[in-house]
């Protein structure tokens, strides 16, 4: 671990009404002391809030309040200063500086963090958790990280690592000194144990498209023919006038995307160009664009027209949907402009495509919350935030408790198959060093540093 003094703005930088420098260190105090007017900062022995100024080069820069936290009761776990200044960006960049000119370096993305990761303040899941939290966007994810940082996932994972440790210590006792341990009924307890252990680490696994939904949001993408409304039912989902709407097909080109909150997780709304036969080039691009972008979603919007004949333009964008491509994805059909005489039947879309059909008017802003709501039931289980279910929110988490129940399996088959208990020992040893990534205690340098290098300057 470093020795050198960081020093960060950790509020960012945009005009706000309270401005936040961050210094830690061994020389944090004697830094901040050194520009600040007010009480000597080194006579606080535990923590406090001291008002004064700062000053440089014999010039008062902002009047402040600073906060005092001695090691190891920081968030860093060593000392640090926080200069509580006024939020405009000049002014914190001028403080910034000042005490930069004292000999305190600048921190690196992510480095207040990693400092409390490795002064044991918090574990690799707690600190990609902070991360989780700052950029969430809607109370469930919100909900979940604060979980996560609190230390709810890294609890359930050091308690099947002993468990795996526990066991793996007898298997390799009992070999070293069979003449006093015996492994007898051994096997009748540990198998299952050792099924709940790959049950609990598949589940949590399994919880993560369910927590990458509700951190990242649900990708919706509406796709139609042109002329057909996609645009103003965006419109109408955002409540404001986000996408261009004219009488002329075609207007949309290239692909439009907005954030839409819902009661506690979001829509990730992708209004696209028509799919229709066009030698233009820029509509082709648009379209190509269109296509590309429902191969990612996690729920398609098929826009059709109410008002008119169910066309071969219509077909060509269900086979689509239809295809091996798109198999797995989740369509609802929309019926627009219910306003308009009827032309397209509800029953008949229901029983030709087989998705989930709603008649809507876009205009008249019909049937839209009828829509918000069936997303709701079919994304969420009701169960996020709930203290009796684990989520994860991190892919390279899922991708760690994957790998250990794999171990754990093959582990399962060599009891099986009759084999001696000594093969156990080298996948529940590959599990356990598994597990152990994901809360730190065997990551190793460089991947410690991939993580924090993707956390926000100040962090």
């Amino acid at each position: 671990m470093s020795s050198d003094t960081i020093a960060a703005i950790a509020s960012g930088l945009t005009p706000s009404g309270i401005g936040i420098i961050r210094v830690s260190g061994q020389e944090a105090v004697l830094s901040v002391n050194s520009i600040f007017e007010g009480k000597d900062l080194r006579e606080e022995k535990h923590r406090g809030l001291f008002y004064g100024h700062i000053k440089a080069d014999g010039n008062v820069i902002d009047e402040v309040i600073v906060l005092v936290m001695r090691s190891p009761k920081s968030y860093t776990g060593e000392d640090v200063c926080e200069i509580q200044c006024h939020g405009g960006p000049f002014v914190m960049q001028k403080i910034l500086k000042a005490v930069l000119d004292t000999g305190v370096r600048p921190a690196e993305p992510g480095e207040f963090t990693k400092r409390a990761f490795l002064s044991g303040r918090l574990d690799l899941a707690q600190a990609e958790a902070v991360m989780d939290i700052i950029r969430a966007e809607n109370e469930k994810a919100a909900v979940i990280s604060a979980k996560q940082i609190s230390g709810d996932l890294s609890e359930e994972i050091r308690f099947i690592r002993k468990t795996i440790l526990n066991d793996t210590a007898r298997i390799e006792a009992s070999l070293d000194d069979p003449e006093h341990l015996s492994l007898d009924g051994f096997q009748e307890d540990f198998f299952p144990r050792l099924e709940d252990t790959i049950k609990k680490l598949g589940s949590l696994a399994d919880s993560f498209e369910e927590g990458r939904i509700l951190t990242e949001g649900i990708k919706t993408v509406i796709l139609g023919k042109p002329n057909v409304g996609k645009s103003s039912i965006m419109n109408r989902l955002l409540g404001e006038e986000r996408a261009i709407v004219t009488e002329y097909a075609g207007t949309t080109r290239d692909v439009i995307e907005e954030n839409l909150r819902m009661s506690g997780f979001s829509l990730k709304l992708v209004d696209t160009a028509g799919i229709h036969d066009t030698d233009e080039p820029v509509e082709k691009i648009g379209i190509e664009k269109a296509s590309a972008q429902a191969k990612e979603a996690d729920l398609l919007f098929f826009v059709a027209d109410s008002s008119d004949d169910f066309s071969e333009e219509d077909e060509e964008i269900l086979s689509f949907l239809s295809g091996e491509e798109l198999k797995d994805k989740k369509v609802i059909v929309l019926l627009n402009k219910s306003d308009l005489v009827q032309r397209t039947d509800a029953e008949f879309l229901r029983i030709k495509t087989g998705f989930p059909v709603f008649v809507i008017s876009a205009k008249e802003a019909q049937g839209i919350e009828e829509i918000k709501k069936y997303i709701s039931e079919l994304f969420m289980s009701g169960k996020i935030g709930d203290d009796s279910q684990m989520i994860i929110t991190n892919v390279r988490h899922q991708q760690l408790l994957k790998e250990a129940a794999e171990h754990l399996k093959y582990v399962k088959k060599s009891m099986e198959d009759g084999m001696p208990e000594d093969f156990y020992t080298i996948d529940l040893m590959a599990a356990y060093e598994a597990l152990g990534k994901i809360t730190g205690e065997t990551a190793g340098e460089d991947l410690v540093n991939e993580i924090f290098s993707k956390f926000c300057m100040g962090k």
